[in-house]
């Protein structure tokens, strides 16, 4: 394997260690017809199964990392959590202090 790969791998490992895997998850759609027993009626019956894909809630932001401000897809519920480090915003017109 060569190093440019393995740099790769070893990047790509930091990111998932720190924002999990960003795929998407695969699952089914179910159609059903009918009216539920309990409300009186025969039963559910199923009329179609299709693929589909849960998608994360991804949004670009900036965040924190290593000390250095990077743009970066990140899932609402990390930010949400308080797991991400957001840059601090700053006054454009603050005069700097003079200690």
């Amino acid at each position: 394997m060569s190093t440019l790969k393995k740099n790769k791998r070893i990047k790509r490992a930091s990111l998932v260690e720190l924002y999990g895997d960003l795929k998407p998850g695969r699952g089914n759609k179910k159609t059903e017809r009918g009216k539920a027993k309990y409300l009186g009626g025969n039963g559910r019956k199923t009329t179609g199964i299709s693929k589909r894909v849960y998608r994360r809630n991804l949004k670009r932001i900036q965040v924190v990392e290593n000390g250095a401000v990077v743009s970066r897809r990140v899932p609402v519920r990390l930010i949400r959590s308080g797991a991400i480090t957001k840059p601090l915003a700053q006054d454009p017109f603050a005069l700097p202090e003079n200690n």
